[in-house]
């Protein structure tokens, strides 16, 4: 009994894990520290900080919401922060709480249609978090966001979504290509955005279950995933313009169906 107990805990902390955000900076923590619609796991200073001020504020917060506080060597907390350049010593773990599965994601209610958005090598974090805002409001189902190839659930994502990270469902997977065949194999369509053999955005009547495709800023889809998919689409340009920036276009895709 004891080992099943120990089993599903252990589970239930690797799950936990994967769905947290670790946001640096000490305007960014003091600000989700004010925030009590989230979940904070545990807030992390360095040693090397002079107390009070913004410091003082983070600390006496964190003991007011009862959240764990460690502190650490100028060197662990960069290692925690990934950005030590960045981090101001400051550091917390956020439970992002619409971070789904694969799984998670295909059993969620519907009305009939999935349509899902994924990112192929999207690698600036200020498009990531506005494609992630665009998502959040949009009527799309979630967008499948690579641990590999794409840019950081940063600071900088979580400022350029305005907070709507912490509302979009979204899908975190290891690589993209794997996780596109597992939905092909599904029922769904694969849609990618060029200029190339395309048809406009406008003339396209998708399936119930779709997958559009955003490629990455300056060399578009991967060759890999343009091979797998079932149709490309295009959003016509005037006056000489070759390409809408990537979050641009994310929007434009993700209220096609509404406006």
């Amino acid at each position: 009994m004891s080992s099943t107990t120990d089993s599903a805990d252990y589970i239930a902390k690797k799950q936990q894990f994967r769905r947290m955000i670790t946001l640096y900076g000490r305007k960014p923590v003091l600000e989700a520290l004010m925030d009590n619609s989230l979940t904070i796991h545990r807030v992390h200073l360095a040693e090397s900080n002079r107390s009070g001020g913004i410091i003082a504020e983070i600390a006496s917060l964190t003991t007011e919401r009862g959240i764990e506080l460690r502190y650490h060597s100028r060197e662990q907390l960069a290692r925690i922060s990934r950005n030590a350049k960045q981090d101001q010593g400051v550091a917390c773990d956020i439970v992002c709480p619409n971070y789904l599965s694969l799984d998670q994601l295909n059993e969620m209610p519907t009305d009939g249609r999935s349509h899902l958005m994924a990112l192929d090598g999207v690698t600036n974090p200020q498009n990531l978090g506005m494609i992630i805002r665009s998502v959040a409001a949009s009527p799309l189902r979630g967008l499948i966001v690579p641990e590999r190839g794409c840019a950081e659930l940063s600071g900088l994502a979580i400022k350029a979504s305005a907070g709507a990270l912490f509302k979009a469902p979204l899908c975190r997977v290891e690589r993209l290509l794997p996780t596109l065949k597992k939905l092909k194999a599904e029922g769904y369509s694969v849609v990618m955005l060029s200029s190339y053999k395309a048809i406009p955005l406008s003339e396209w009547s998708p399936t119930d279950k779709v997958v559009y495709v955003m490629g990455n800023e300056s060399r578009g889809v991967s060759p890999e995933v343009a091979e797998l998919c079932d149709q490309r689409l295009m959003i016509p340009m005037a006056n000489g313009v070759e390409s809408l920036n990537v979050a641009v276009t994310a929007a434009l895709v993700a209220f096609s169906g509404v406006i």
